[in-house]
């Protein structure tokens, strides 16, 4: 007898196997006296699944009827297939599309058609004649291969759906980030699909973006996906209520500087980029610098800062607490001043730090007297108790004043 037509696709071992079992004239004709009982296969079938599975027993998902409608499809298709009648793929795909269109959790999707091969095998035992069983057993696992075969064509529609769902659905887009940026451990889809569905490969080299927002939730950096995308570089974005943050896939010809430029062009606030990522599986590390080299820019600006470009900001802005104690501890006393007196000293002694201690050029860079620079250095010692001309004393200074800096306090 010839095989049914269309052939199911799959591996040239599933394809023998089919053929094996369909070619058993005691499987062909115990199907074949199955087939008018569908209806009642698929009821049974659906209930077994709907009791076994939360997914499935949730009605605002997938409605009674419909896990009927599916398993009574299904069933037909396997008993079909094993009696050597023309069958198509119509069935199995369209309950992948409907079940990722319905949002039911490929794992769920899988157990249930996992269930259903458990379903019909067990039926094929119960109704075999005795004298077939030795051969029904002889054959189980080309009966499997039917079922495996069926869940593997459900796998791919299930897949495209979702993959097309997602392009159309930048939330479901912006889910998926969310699963690599902070590792969500419930994701549905495993991190080849996700890549996938993000269009993104998972070798590097990546970074990540990550921008404050100045109003809760909207984007910090405007059209930034499609930006990229005019610079052939594939990214992925989310924005949650604090941050803008994005995956981006580094090319030749498109590196560090360049994104810095392209970011910085549409950047409401401050913004951190991460080290260069090898592998996707690294997003979430690179997420926490971003946040971090975002932390260590100034507060008001649309700076771009790349982790790791400034060791100390870095480690200032990953311990907001301690950098407020360190900077009350040191500064206390001018932070008491009256608002101009705090803005000369402390932009006086950045001058004069920036500058190496030189009065002379932190003068020409404040446009002062180099004795107006001498007197206010002399008043910050005296009000602060230490000595500028100690490297320790200087150096606690700077340190505070890089904590005020980071915390938008001065």
């Amino acid at each position: 007898m010839r095989p049914p037509q269309p052939y199911p696709t799959g591996s040239s071992g599933h394809y023998r196997a089919l053929m094996q079992a369909i070619a058993d004239p005691a499987v062909r004709a115990l199907c074949s006296r199955l087939l008018p009982e569908v209806g009642a296969f698929g009821i049974a079938m659906a209930e077994r699944i709907v009791t076994e599975i939360p997914d499935y027993a949730a009605t605002d998902r997938v409605s009674r009827e419909e896990i009927v409608a599916s398993c009574t499809a299904n069933v037909a298709y396997v008993l079909g297939y094993l009696a050597g009648d023309r069958v198509t793929l119509e069935s199995p795909r369209a309950t992948g599309a409907s079940r990722a269109e319905e949002g039911v959790p490929y794992a769920s999707v899988l157990q249930a058609f996992r269930l259903g091969g458990r379903f019909i095998w067990e039926l094929l035992v119960e109704r075999a004649e005795p004298a077939a069983q030795d051969r029904l057993l002889r054959a189980a696992a080309d009966v499997w291969a039917v079922s495996d075969d069926l869940a593997a064509h459900v796998t791919d529609a299930y897949r495209g759906a979702l993959a097309d769902k997602a392009r159309r659905d930048g939330q479901m887009r912006a889910v998926l980030v969310g699963t690599l940026l902070d590792g969500d451990g419930n994701s549905t889809a495993p991190l080849w699909e996700t890549s996938g569905i993000l269009d993104l490969d998972r070798t590097g080299p990546f970074v990540v973006v990550s921008a404050e927002c100045t109003t809760p939730g909207d984007e910090a950096l405007d059209d930034i996906e499609r930006r990229l995308r005019r610079s052939n570089v594939t990214s992925a974005w989310r924005v949650d209520l604090d941050h803008h943050e994005g995956v981006v896939a580094l090319r030749l010809g498109f590196g560090f500087e360049e994104l810095t430029v392209l970011v910085g062009e549409v950047a409401h606030a401050r913004v951190g980029v991460s080290t260069e990522l090898g592998r996707l599986e690294e997003a979430q590390e690179g997420r926490r610098q971003a946040r971090i080299a975002c932390a260590a820019g100034t507060p008001g600006t649309s700076e771009v800062v790349r982790f790791g470009t400034d060791p100390l900001a870095m480690l200032l802005a990953s311990s907001p607490e301690q950098a407020r104690g360190l900077a009350e501890a040191v500064l206390a006393p001018v932070l008491a001043l009256s608002a101009d007196d705090r803005e000369v000293l402390m932009g006086t002694a950045r001058a004069w730090l920036a500058c190496g201690g030189s009065t002379s050029t932190a003068a020409r860079e404040l446009h002062v007297h180099r004795n107006t620079v001498r007197y206010r250095i002399r008043r910050l010692e005296e009000v602060t108790g230490r000595d500028l001309a100690r490297p320790v004393d200087a150096a606690q200074l700077y340190v505070a004043l890089e904590c005020l800096r980071i915390l938008g306090l001065g």
